[in-house]
């Protein structure tokens, strides 16, 4: 079966991709993979369409303009598409929602998982741009760097995913 029919690729596989994408990145960018930086460039145009104020703040104005910026823009785009195209090509189908968030959040429709979902999302992204960087940022490209900051970041995240998986599962 062809690589790219399958319904998922071996994880081997599917990091030294990741991995070898950090060189491109790096010789042709200049940046680091990421993606949380996208969410501020796409909210800083957006708001500064109501405030043009907004485009004048140190924050948001060192990521409005730049190709590096884009770059990340471009990045989310690409993974949002590339996942669609490969669950088409694997013939995945949408799943369902555990039983165990199930129970744990009371919910069994859409309806009531929307919200949550972005509540949730939310709250990631803010403690991503809190953290100065996402899982993908601190956790590829920050300790392919050998950053000890990013190194404490990824230990922090799967310590809090560890301890939300066990309670989850008390649930």
């Amino acid at each position: 079966m062809c690589l790219m029919h399958r319904k998922a690729w071996p994880p081997y596989l599917a990091g030294i991709a990741i991995g070898l994408l950090q060189i491109p990145t790096f010789l042709l960018m200049n940046t680091a993979l990421g993606a949380s930086s996208s969410f501020v460039t796409v909210a800083a145009h957006i708001a500064a369409f109501f405030d043009p104020g907004i485009a004048t703040m140190k924050y948001f104005e060192s990521h409005m303009y730049g190709a590096k910026n884009w770059w990340q823009v471009a990045v989310v785009v690409g993974i949002a598409i590339g996942a669609f195209i490969s669950m088409r090509l694997s013939g995945a189908r949408r799943q369902t929602i555990s039983p165990v968030w199930e129970r744990a959040m009371g919910i069994r429709s859409l309806g009531a998982r929307a919200p949550i979902a972005f509540a949730a999302g939310f709250i990631m992204l803010f403690g991503a741009r809190i953290a100065g960087g996402c899982t993908s940022g601190h956790g590829i490209s920050g300790m392919a760097q050998l950053s000890v900051g990013s190194t404490l970041a990824v230990a922090a995240m799967f310590a809090g995913g560890i301890l939300t998986a066990m309670l989850m599962k008390r649930a």
